[in-house]
């Protein structure tokens, strides 16, 4: 089968490798253009980009996948099928209804339609959550879906290996959908939820949240990275947490920075919640302790 493939994050391409290794192996892969990422807001290719050229395979990066010249391109290649993997942008007519379309979203549909779906579903303390092959509709991740696959969420998952594990379980669901063409069936109209975009003002861990909420906000944005506000107003990175079980809740103020029998904890709503990993501002990730050893005297007097 001829086949078309749109992507751009990390997790889309571990999803082509596998779909370049199978018999629709992509004639042409579209992605996003280069942009600015990581701390150093350097300018280079998104994932996608960097694997197609490491697979040998035609790649094209459009402002807009709907423009003419950009469906011009996808047409001379003729293909029997579109495949779309966290591409980042909507696609709207005429390309949506032009070709067959098999959508890869990490999620048990319809719980998580949207932009962050494993985000969401860590941070919501789901037990499962899943992959689905589906046909993309105008309305946002509402098509009809073909095959799904469950995946549980263990209680030491964060984004990272969560995504990983569900990247691979996409790329073999993916392959098996476009071997049997399954027939597509409409997702129930209960227990819809959308998976909303992250917002950067979601990475402060903040003391509305009870200690269980911000421990999973941790992990769901173990890619983004969270923080807490330190004494001077310094953002304190947070790549780690656990309740702070043993530490009586009056240790800490909500909001506040304590320290107790040698351990970093912040105060949240229900009480403390204990940084396991943290990284100070322009410094490298460490363990609580080896923070503490230059800043505990400090955090102790502004909790005093």
């Amino acid at each position: 089968m001829r086949t078309v493939y749109l992507g751009t994050s990390e997790f889309a391409a571990t999803v082509l490798e596998r779909l370049e290794a199978s018999p629709h192996a992509p004639e042409l892969v579209v992605s996003r253009p280069d942009a600015r990422r990581g701390r150093g807001r350097l300018p280079g290719p998104p994932p996608v980009a960097e694997a197609a050229r490491a697979l040998g395979v035609e790649l094209y990066q459009p402002e807009r996948v709907g423009d003419e010249e950009a469906q011009a391109r996808i047409a001379a290649v003729e293909p029997d099928a579109v495949v779309i993997c966290a591409y980042g942008a909507l696609i709207r007519e005429p390309l949506l209804s032009s070709y067959p379309m098999f959508n890869v979203h990490p999620s048990l549909l319809p719980r998580w339609r949207g932009a962050a779906p494993i985000e969401r579903a860590i941070e919501a303390g789901d037990k499962w959550t899943g992959v689905c092959i589906m046909r993309p509709t105008a309305e946002l991740d509402a098509g009809p879906v073909c095959l799904l696959e469950a995946e549980r969420i263990r209680p030491d998952d964060d984004y990272r290996s969560l995504s990983a594990r569900l990247a691979h379980r996409a790329g073999e669901l993916l392959v098996r959908a476009l071997d049997e063409r399954p027939d597509f069936v409409p997702q129930p109209e209960e227990g819809v939820t959308l998976a909303s975009k992250v917002e950067p003002v979601e990475r402060e861990l903040t003391a509305d949240r009870t200690a269980g909420e911000l421990e999973r906000r941790v992990r769901a944005l173990s890619h983004l990275g969270t923080y807490v506000s330190a004494p001077a107003g310094e953002r304190l990175g947070v790549s780690a947490s656990r309740l702070g079980s043993g530490a009586p809740p009056a240790v800490t103020v909500p909001g506040a920075l304590a320290v107790h029998d040698g351990r970093l904890l912040f105060g949240a709503a229900d009480g403390p919640l204990e940084l396991v990993k943290v990284r100070p501002p322009g410094g490298r990730t460490m363990d609580a302790a080896a923070y503490l050893r230059g800043h505990g005297t400090e955090i102790a007097r502004v909790a005093a």
